[in-house]
């Protein structure tokens, strides 16, 4: 009996590489902020705002998250897939392996950015006009390394729009209490990012890239890092005191310090066989939890 090849497996398996070229997965990082400051925004204008305006702009912040990370992350990926391919750690990576074009990573930029910035104007006109400036800051991003060792900070600035853009999406206002959660992920993003570059401190000195491990050395960086997380511990403290949050919240800050203190206990200058732990599992809970227990406060004291 003759089995015709199922027509979806060709797509799955495109889906399966572009979705590991920009790390989905990573997206656990600055989702729950933007639903935080997206929460915000329903509870401070929930009187003039609809439950289908409400659905319509929680999709649309939904695909402005997705599109613009995967662009910021595909650029990052074509831009240095030649440091990769001399890198053994990076080697892999989808485009120096050659699973994926040049080409084509470029084109899904090009394609991602244009979906971020089409659903920007359909949300509202002061998102629309800030998805350029949103787009510039994730896209060079990419080439700060090559001449500045702060590039963590600019990382850090390109996930902070999360929380702050979720609530002008609903609002089309700046206010102080998004401000703080945007602040409290620009520290927490650049700390976990110096501890993930630890891996290649000996590589980006050889190729001349610049980063705070790179710069410093790994002890130095290290307090750098721990610096940046005592910096986001204390701005989502003063956004509990700021939004006058209940005790939900404060267990959600208890948790979110505990991880970054956690990370910090298992990176070690002389010993980096935990970078990835650090990285992923406990700034994954950090980012979670705390963003569910927000939100589970902001709704349960309304």
């Amino acid at each position: 009996m003759n089995h015709e090849p199922c027509p979806l497996n060709p797509i799955m398996t495109r889906l399966k590489r572009y979705l590991s070229l920009v790390k989905f997965s990573h997206t656990v990082f600055a989702l729950p902020f933007a639903l935080i400051g997206f929460s915000l925004g329903i509870i401070h204008d929930r009187i003039v705002i609809s439950a289908e305006q409400i659905v319509v702009k929680f999709l649309l912040v939904v695909i402005c998250m997705v599109a613009a990370r995967s662009a910021a992350m595909a650029f990052n990926r074509y831009l240095d897939r030649s440091f990769d391919a001399k890198n053994p750690r990076t080697a892999i990576r989808e485009i120096p392996a050659g699973v994926i074009s040049a080409d084509n990573a470029l084109r899904f930029v090009m394609l991602n950015g244009i979906i971020f910035i089409t659903a920007t104007a359909f949300i509202n006109i002061v998102c629309f006009y800030l998805s350029l400036v949103a787009l510039f800051v994730i896209l060079f991003y990419s080439y700060t390394k090559r001449f500045t060792a702060l590039c963590h900070l600019v990382l850090g600035l390109g996930l902070s729009f999360a929380p702050i853009g979720a609530y002008i999406a609903v609002t089309g206002r700046f206010d102080v209490l998004p401000v703080l959660f945007s602040f409290a992920v620009i520290f927490w993003v650049s700390g976990f990012d110096i501890i993930y570059a630890l891996q290649d401190i000996e590589f980006d000195r050889s190729q001349k890239l610049h980063s705070i491990p790179a710069v410093l050395g790994k002890s130095k960086a290290l307090r750098v890092s721990e610096l940046l997380h005592i910096l986001s511990a204390a701005c989502v403290i003063a956004a509990g005191i700021n939004g006058n949050f209940h005790w939900i919240y404060w267990i959600g800050i208890a948790v979110f310090i505990s991880m970054l203190i956690y990370q910090h206990s298992i990176v070690k200058p002389n010993d980096l066989s935990k970078v990835n732990i650090a990285f992923m599992t406990a700034n994954g809970i950090a980012s979670i939890v705390f963003g569910a227990l927000v939100i589970a406060d902001i709704f349960i004291n309304i």
